[in-house]
């Protein structure tokens, strides 16, 4: 006992530095802590990471073990101590090190991988398995370490690792991407349950729902679409946000579709001609003026109508052509408006000049019937966004019946989309000025593309 005593009085410095350094690790241990966790609870703030408070309990306490045991390592190492008690206290220390790890690892990846998961809605057997992955992996990763730590060769059990991983790999070729894109989708935010989305080429629609295999859009047809994650995440697509304001009443699209029919008159000079207009029916002088214009929807400035072609080619008479061409087709509330203007400015031309001129045998003007038949689309916008990509969509017939045909219908003399846009939206300067697009200087698809840079500049 006296022998041990006078050796510690003799050599205290080689005593007290092992033991200096030990508590001096400890204390930077505590100091280090407080630093980073403090530094990582205002980056936690920022960002409002669910996962943040999981790493906090999962290391907080470990935090401290790992400088411990850096300080005990040092500790020996400067220590007295013969070199070989210092290589085995070394790999001993290694190996808590390693364990340690490997046990705060698993802890955390579980319940990591749990939240992203169950974020993604992933079911219990995905969510098992993967568990279950990141556990064996992390454990074998720190059973290597070990081996490699007490000088165990690697080498083989590495390869037989490498070929289990490459056939496990082939066997989940198309579960794998699509699972780590659910997960990158979901962690990183960009996408979200309620999000209006466009897949460059391809759907559009709100995201209804993001699993770990797919993302669900509905359309605007209303169907249900499935997209890969993997080919979400390895596809350009654009994100709208979120839905814009509602409108208190849908918009519903129509097209119509015309029959036409002949009547079996036809007149062969302008006597005739207004005799027989004033008889007719409204649904022929409709066909003969507005279904004319719709025919021939891809000319600019809009053609004029078949009574006014009639008259300058057949008849040759290009000054009453002229005039009848000059009637503004939509400036008429009712097709019976339009019909007495056109019989009013032949009777009046007749009045002054007393042309009897006949067409040509075979180029007499046969009247036709339009019969209109209504048809809904698959087409129902809820708010001003939905209603833009549906206007991409639909047929320039749709267009028609809502733009022109609408001035027929509705009692203020303009269109379904203004008045939809007004009444429905709040939105009175985009209805004026969408109903104030001249139609005289459009073909239906510039108009389509007039209205759809409205929208969007609103949006």
């Amino acid at each position: 006992m006296i022998q041990w005593s006078q050796w510690l009085i003799d050599n205290w410095l080689l005593v007290a530095t092992p033991v200096l350094i030990l508590l001096g690790s400890f204390v930077a241990g505590l100091r280090l802590r407080k630093v980073a966790y403090d530094a990582f609870s205002q980056w936690l703030a920022k960002t409002r990471w669910e996962g943040g408070q999981l790493v906090v309990e999962a290391t907080q306490r470990s935090f401290l073990h790992w400088f411990l045991l850096l300080g005990i390592y040092i500790a020996i190492q400067v220590s007295v101590l013969p070199s070989g008690s210092k290589i085995i206290a070394g790999k001993v220390i290694g190996s808590l090190l390693v364990l340690s790890l490997v046990w705060v690892t698993i802890s955390l990846s579980e319940k990591l991988l749990k939240l992203c998961l169950t974020k993604i809605k992933a079911p219990q057997p995905p969510t098992t398995l993967a568990v279950n992955i990141a556990r064996v992996t992390i454990i074998i990763v720190g059973v290597l370490i070990l081996l490699d730590i007490w000088g165990v060769p690697t080498t083989p059990i590495i390869l037989v690792l490498a070929a289990a991983l490459f056939i496990a790999g082939l066997a989940l070729r198309d579960a794998i991407p699509n699972f780590i894109s659910g997960v990158q989708i979901a962690w990183g935010e960009q996408i979200k349950v309620g999000d209006f989305i466009k897949v460059e080429p391809g759907e559009a629609g709100y995201v209804t729902d993001i699993t770990w295999r797919n993302t669900q859009i509905k359309t605007l047809e209303g169907n249900f679409v499935l997209i890969p994650n993997n080919t979400l995440a390895r596809t350009t697509v654009v994100n709208y946000g979120r839905p814009v304001k509602k409108a208190t009443y849908p918009f519903r699209f129509y097209t119509r579709l015309h029959l036409k029919e002949l009547t079996g008159l036809k007149a062969r000079n302008l006597r005739e001609m207004v005799n027989i207009l004033r008889e007719v029916p409204d649904s022929v002088v409709y066909y003969h003026t507005h279904h004319f214009l719709e025919e021939h929807h891809y000319l600019t400035p809009e053609p004029a109508n078949d009574f006014a072609l009639w008259v300058s080619d057949a008849l040759g008479n290009e000054i009453l052509g002229e005039r009848l061409a000059a009637i503004d087709t939509f400036d008429f509330p009712t097709i019976g408006t339009l019909k007495m203007r056109l019989v009013d400015v032949i009777e009046d031309y007749l009045a002054r000049s007393r042309d009897w001129q006949t067409a040509p045998e075979g180029r007499e003007f046969h009247f036709i019937r339009s019969i209109s038949v209504i048809l809904p689309t698959p087409y129902v916008a809820y708010d001003l966004r939905e209603f833009v990509e549906v206007i991409k969509k639909i047929t320039t017939g749709s267009i028609y019946f809502h733009i022109f045909e609408a001035r027929l219908r509705v009692p203020k003399g303009t269109n379904d989309f203004s008045i939809w846009v007004e009444d429905c939206l709040e939105k009175k300067e985009l209805g004026d000025k969408i109903a104030h697009l001249d139609p005289y200087i459009y073909t239906l698809e510039s108009l389509r593309a007039a209205i759809i840079k409205l929208i969007e500049k609103n949006i």
